[in-house]
């Protein structure tokens, strides 16, 4: 195990409408703000994108289990924000339901909102953090 102590510095509350990116414009805030190094919390509603569920089995490199997000769900999660290279990655778990059928997993790539998302992002200071490639994994992981 490793380990940084820092302490809160910005936070940034930021609101989406209706089918705008939500990673894209969180990456966007991140790469504006110059934000390195942050816990991310969102709340609201996504109608597309893809989730990343588990692996398909427990080896190295991992095989992951993708599903789609079609329609209109509730979402509530966490992530973290940090830089690879020059670009701000961002981590993001979240829970994703509508009805009775809840998902967690990981969303990547495009995503878009339906109706309003709440996003509070709370930056770190004094942590020199960042993303980088593991070898072994083929995963870009945290790099303390």
């Amino acid at each position: 195990m490793e380990y940084r102590v820092g302490k809160t510095a910005r936070v940034v509350l930021a609101r989406f409408e209706d089918k705008e990116d939500i990673l894209g414009n969180i990456t966007g805030i991140a790469r504006r703000e110059n934000i390195r190094s942050a816990v991310l919390y969102l709340i609201g509603g996504i109608k597309k994108g893809r989730v990343v569920v588990g692996p398909e089995e427990e080896k190295l490199p991992p095989e992951p289990v993708w599903r789609e997000i079609n329609e209109s769900s509730e979402v509530v999660g966490i992530g973290t924000i940090f830089w690879e290279g020059e670009e701000p990655k961002i981590h993001f778990h979240g829970a994703f339901g509508k009805r009775d059928v809840v998902r967690v997993g990981c969303l990547r790539g495009n995503s878009e909102t339906f109706l309003v998302l709440e996003a509070v992002i709370i930056e770190i200071e004094g942590i020199e953090a960042k993303r980088e490639l593991d070898p072994e994994s083929g995963l870009v992981l945290l790099k303390l």
